[in-house]
């Protein structure tokens, strides 16, 4: 796991991220390795600069491209899911955007794989996790539906976009006892936060919560 760096002054400083900590943790998470990621990780740095100042807002930003930064409750909340299945030391992230949600991942996991279909967004997010000497985050270009099949089996899997199902392939890459966490449904409808478990005998599901997220989409950018 990750240490990262303390970057930012006023609107960006430390105390700010501390602030945004307090208040995922009055809006429900328990999870104390995840809170310390969230206070650890300049969020500012992921964002365009003339966004910056609205950084520590529990809010979903763009990031161009038609994505956009996902508000830090939903980072938060699928990070800790995930975490509830033990071990979780090898995360594959299904759609790396930013780059924010994997450094998160890189704060308290050992090994986080994330792939990533737009290849100017893979070249920033590279960039930014460089900088943060975030070194247990492993980037490529390619189809995340696909996942990452040379580094399978995983203890879990996190999707940053949603597809109307999981597709068949990411559900063959995480190991049995292990943990998808996705959200899914149709773009502007309702979508579901799920945990699917896989067990011996398939995959349990259970919905987590509602969210809305951009749609899961198939090859490269």
């Amino acid at each position: 796991m990750t240490d990262l760096r303390r970057h930012g002054i006023g609107m960006t400083s430390q105390r700010t991220r501390d602030r945004l900590a307090e208040r995922l943790a009055e809006k429900g998470i328990r999870d104390t390795a995840v809170l310390e990621a969230i206070r650890s990780t300049p969020r500012h740095l992921f964002m365009d600069e003339a966004l910056a100042t609205r950084a520590y807002e529990d809010t979903a930003l763009p990031i161009g491209h038609g994505q956009t930064i996902s508000q830090p409750w939903v980072v938060a909340r699928m990070t800790e899911a995930l975490r509830e299945i033990q071990p979780m030391d090898r995360v594959l992230e299904v759609g790396t955007g930013s780059g924010y949600q994997a450094a998160i991942l890189g704060g308290v996991v050992d090994e986080v794989y994330t792939v990533e279909r737009i290849s100017e967004l893979v070249r920033l997010a590279r960039e930014r996790l460089r900088e943060l000497r975030v070194n247990n985050v492993h980037l490529r270009q390619g189809d995340g539906a696909e996942g990452w099949v040379d580094q399978a089996p995983f203890d879990g899997i996190l999707l940053t976009a949603a597809p109307e199902e999981v597709p068949s392939e990411l559900l063959e890459q995480v190991r049995e006892g292990g943990r998808i966490v996705a959200p899914v449904g149709r773009e502007g409808g309702v979508q579901e936060l799920v945990a699917l478990d896989r067990t011996s005998e398939g995959f349990e599901r259970t919905v987590l919560d509602y969210v809305a997220f951009v749609p899961l989409i198939r090859g490269r950018g």
